[in-house]
């Protein structure tokens, strides 16, 4: 293992899985009412290696990793561009009154 000194340059993703105590809900079910779920800081995440609850800060940006993956997969799916009549239909071709799009229906 290599010696550094001062923070890593890039935040590592860490392995999460769901609170066992809550099921991922974040709150755990009292007598009257739903009480914030303490094993797991009421996040709903734990480290999948201990179970143990991450610190507000660790969590706050491993969950935003996790969030900008999911979006670029998001973005990935959804790049469908219509093709043929579809994207003829769909796209203004200045022909109709006022050059707004004519579409013959």
């Amino acid at each position: 293992m290599k010696k550094s000194h001062g923070p890593a340059f890039r935040a590592a993703k860490l392995d999460l899985a769901k609170c066992p105590a809550c099921g991922g809900k974040a709150v755990t079910q009292g007598v009257f009412h739903e009480l914030a779920c303490v094993q797991c800081n009421a996040s709903g995440w734990v480290t999948a290696e201990t179970g143990g609850a991450l610190p507000l800060e660790v969590l706050v940006t491993q969950l935003s990793i996790r969030l900008r993956a999911a979006e670029h997969q998001i973005a990935q799916h959804n790049c469908f561009r219509p093709a043929g009549a579809e994207a003829q239909y769909s796209e203004n071709n200045r022909r109709g009154p006022g050059a707004t799009n004519y579409t013959g229906d």
